[in-house]
């Protein structure tokens, strides 16, 4: 080697300890690659994992035609509502939502928030009854009675078929009694994943009775049991199946009473929340539409047991798309609000109509969206076809 020639690395004195680190490192990455790979395709998956062939999707057209009516909608509380799926409004005009650290926040029409109870778990559902006690769904308690001091008191947490594991969503009918749901017996608040990935019937509508203090299971082995509302004139109500895209009615009066068949099949999205204004029209909030990648995926078992064992990040992620359709009592869509950039609003998750306006509130916002009813919306149903 001549003074001006470059070293030779290869010859320096370190360089078997750096080929040494490096042999050492490959070796690792190779290790943890195999691990990978024998936890992703041979471990057990924390689901039982079913096949589900989704429907196709409907077309957004007629009176579910994209527009961007809801983007008109006042917003209302940001930052003092983190995480409000349910929402409620007093005589007063008062809001109140369910926190995910255990509180209901009521705002005022002021502007200004305080907490008016904690249930010490995760408040979801929320409907007034007509002696002005607020009756809450507690993902993680049951079903509670908060007065109006605050005070709350559990009414039930169990029924024939057991404890519930995901208390979500009520109406509450003229005699008192209550109706609600139990979304997952399997999976609770923190699971919805899997409940959804799994495809199993786990849900229950129930109706509790203040009078007699007894709660009953009214329909079982329901997917993923979210809104309920009642008709009319409350001869039947309705329960959402979530994660099948559709509606069940359960019949209270008449020659069908005691029995269910299906109110809506193929919602344009994942159902949430659901309210009725009790003039024949029920609200629906759609948390996104579906997602062609997971309705793929509903037909493996394999590959969402697979799916079931990665972080929520690496999952299909849910569509920024704000939208609340109503039907009317046959069943048929009759109006839509949506915002398609989702920057207003998004994963809608309840829709509570009061008056003639409709307060919106969403499980992963922080706000509440206060959209303001036109005259003379739309009232006459269109036939909604599919591809």
């Amino acid at each position: 080697m001549t003074r001006n020639d470059p070293p030779d690395h290869e010859s320096a004195p370190d360089a078997p300890k750096r080929r040494g680190i490096f042999r050492r490192t490959m070796l690792i990455v190779a290790l943890l690659l195999v691990v990978l790979v024998v936890y992703l395709f041979l471990w057990p998956a924390p689901i039982d994992p079913a096949a589900y062939d989704p429907p196709p999707h409907l077309r957004l057209e007629g009176p579910l035609a994209v527009n961007t009516r809801l983007q008109d909608a006042e917003i209302v509380g940001v930052g003092m509502f983190p995480g409000p799926e349910d929402v409620a409004v007093d005589a007063e005009g008062r809001i109140y939502g369910g926190t995910v650290d255990g509180r209901i926040v009521r705002l005022g029409v002021d502007g200004t928030a305080e907490t008016f109870a904690t249930t010490g778990g995760r408040p979801l559902g929320l409907h007034f009854a007509a002696d002005g006690a607020l009756i809450v769904c507690d993902a993680d308690r049951g079903l509670l009675s908060v007065d109006a001091s605050g005070n709350v008191t559990l009414l039930t947490d169990a029924s024939e078929g057991g404890r519930f594991g995901f208390t979500n969503d009520l109406d509450i009918a003229s005699d008192g009694r209550i109706y609600f749901s139990d979304a997952s017996t399997k999976f609770g608040k923190d699971e919805y994943m899997f409940d959804l990935l799994e495809a199993r019937p786990y849900g229950r509508l129930l109706r509790y009775d203040p009078a007699t203090q007894k709660t009953e299971t009214l329909l079982s082995e329901l997917y993923f049991a979210n809104g309920v509302a009642l008709s009319q004139d409350e001869d039947f109500v309705l329960v959402v199946e979530t994660y099948r895209f559709r509606i069940r009615r359960y019949w209270l009066k008449g020659p069908r009473a005691g029995t269910a068949d299906v109110f809506v099949d193929n919602t344009p999205g994942y159902p949430d929340g659901m309210a009725a204004d009790r003039h024949g029209t029920f609200w629906v909030a759609i948390f996104t539409l579906r997602n062609p990648t997971a309705d793929r995926l509903a037909s493996s078992p394999f590959w969402k047991g697979v799916v079931a064992k990665l972080p929520e990040f690496v999952a299909p992620q849910p569509q920024p798309y704000g939208l609340v359709v109503a039907l009317n009592e046959r069943g048929e869509y009759i109006d839509s609000l949506h915002d398609p950039t989702g920057e207003r609003l998004w994963e809608v998750t309840s829709v509570e109509p009061h008056d003639d306006t409709l307060y919106l509130g969403s499980l992963h916002n922080d706000r509440v969206g206060v959209y303001r009813l036109e005259s003379g919306a739309a009232e006459t149903a269109a036939t909604i076809t599919t591809p």
